[in-house]
């Protein structure tokens, strides 16, 4: 699985963070209200300007096999291709008589779903998988579409006419067909300094033990919601030993968000402990590097168990600073803002750049999400 920088537009990454998440709301809410979704629901969505830092991974569709290169994410969990690189049909294609359309908010797709077989690795070879093939699709510069590993409930309303049905991740099919073991995902990350590189790593069925240290602590997917939507989980945060950021709340753990985002009222007891200041160019929090010195850790509280998220885990990796606009000799925070303030049901975002200092895994069969440390979480490359 390899990270991917591309940050050609002059958008924030904040900004797609936050459409992103509008639109996640927007599709939580419909559900939990037994009503369509509407994209127009997904108010202040930004036009898809392909500034995108995520990671990807080659799946193989078809027989024989095309190799796609999808964007991970767990916060949809429909799989497409098209976005670059064209569906190619083969002896074990079959179109459904379903459209379907996804969108993100800061980019969407639509067009034909199919079934195929998809194979993600050695041993890892599914039949019969949903695949949708787009006609058209924006925002997804760079990549050929999505693999959408989040509940499949997600999947709910974007197919037409079949808008009740789901369609299986393909975590379910590998589990259904018992080619894994568990019905689970693993996910390592690692930071990183370089634009672009191979450095993490997809376990479905189990975990990998050298990518983790310790025993990893699981917390029960949360009951609130529309965090409950999703891969969501209920954690606290407190800056330094006693300085509390966040309340224990509900929020979500999610691949396919860049930063780590809190409540806006969460950002603002965060910016003043940290003497932080925003920062125009880049939409981030901005320190000198004589407060940097000065950064002390945040520790999440998940299910009575502390993570510490040193201070080099807080900021831009400073080799990339003016990938993102930014100057190369200041000190920029990864951690913004959620643009709602505490007790909208959904008030952090544990994202990429939170993944890449802990190991995850996402167990569906028993509704829980688990954290463990890693060699890199005390890491200094940023």
């Amino acid at each position: 699985m390899a990270k991917r920088f591309n940050l050609t537009g002059s958008g924030h990454l904040i900004a797609r963070d936050q459409a992103r998440l509008r639109n996640l709301r927007a599709r939580a809410n419909a559900k939990l209200a037994g009503v369509p979704f509407d994209v127009d629901a997904a108010v202040g969505s930004v036009s898809a300007d392909n500034q995108a830092v995520d990671y990807v991974v080659n799946v193989g569709v078809g027989t024989p096999a095309t190799q796609y290169s999808l964007l991970v994410d767990t916060g949809s969990s429909n799989t497409w291709v098209g976005a670059g690189k064209a569906y190619v049909r083969t002896s074990s294609s079959k179109q459904t008589s379903d459209r379907v359309a996804v969108t993100y908010g800061s980019g969407d797709f639509s067009g034909t779903e199919f079934t195929d077989t998809v194979t993600l690795g050695s041993g890892l070879t599914v039949t019969g998988q949903g695949i949708g093939s787009a006609s058209r699709s924006e925002g997804f510069d760079g990549v050929d579409g999505i693999l959408g590993i989040g509940p499949t409930d997600l999947t709910l309303d974007t197919l037409s006419p079949d808008t009740r049905s789901t369609i299986p991740t393909i975590t379910d099919t590998l589990f259904s067909q018992g080619v894994i073991p568990a019905h689970e995902v693993a996910v390592s990350f690692e930071p990183t300094d370089s634009p672009e590189i191979v450095n993490g790593e997809l376990t479905f069925g189990g975990t990998d033990s050298s990518k983790f240290q310790g025993s990893i602590t699981f917390a029960p997917l949360t009951r609130t919601s529309p965090a409950s939507e999703f891969f969501g989980i209920d954690q606290s945060i407190t800056y330094g030993t006693s300085t509390s950021i966040l309340t224990n709340t509900a929020g979500i753990v999610d691949t396919g968000t860049t930063l780590t985002l809190i409540a806006t009222d969460a950002l603002q007891r965060y910016q003043r402990a940290t003497g932080a200041v925003a920062d125009r160019t880049t939409g981030l929090l901005r320190l000198t590097t004589a407060q940097f010195a000065k950064l002390q850790s945040l520790f999440f509280n998940i299910n009575g168990v502390k993570f510490e998220f040193t201070p080099n885990a807080q900021i831009w990796p400073r080799a990339l600073n003016t990938a993102i606009g930014g100057n190369a000799n200041s000190v920029y925070l990864i951690v913004g803002d959620i643009g709602t303030p505490t007790g909208e049901g959904l008030d952090f975002i544990n994202g990429m750049t939170f993944l890449e200092r802990f190991y995850a895994v996402f167990d569906s069969a028993n509704s829980r999400v688990g954290f463990a440390t890693t060699q890199f979480t005390t890491a200094t490359s940023n």
